[in-house]
């Protein structure tokens, strides 16, 4: 009984690491997008006059949210991968 116990422990802990691995993508994503309703005067897509593609293009909040987004496709999916193969 006692390794089923263990087992199940293990299986637990294993989806909360996972659950807030994968939660980090989004969570940032939402931090970009609160930021920007924030500090809405950051965004200079609202008033770009006299400002160059890439001061338009390149703002802290547009940033993040594009850092959720590779970190949710492209670095979660590999970490909570290797993060179950080293459990098992």
């Amino acid at each position: 009984m006692s390794t089923q116990l263990v087992t199940e422990s293990a299986a637990l802990r294993r989806s909360v690491r996972a659950r807030a691995i994968w939660a980090l993508g989004p969570l940032t994503m939402v931090g970009g997008v609160a930021w920007a309703f924030l500090q809405p005067y950051r965004i200079t897509l609202l008033h770009p006059h006299g400002q160059g593609f890439w001061w338009l293009v390149i703002e802290p909040p547009l940033l993040a949210v594009l850092v959720g987004v590779v970190f949710a496709l492209f670095v979660a999916p590999g970490l909570i991968e290797d993060l179950e193969e080293v459990e098992h």
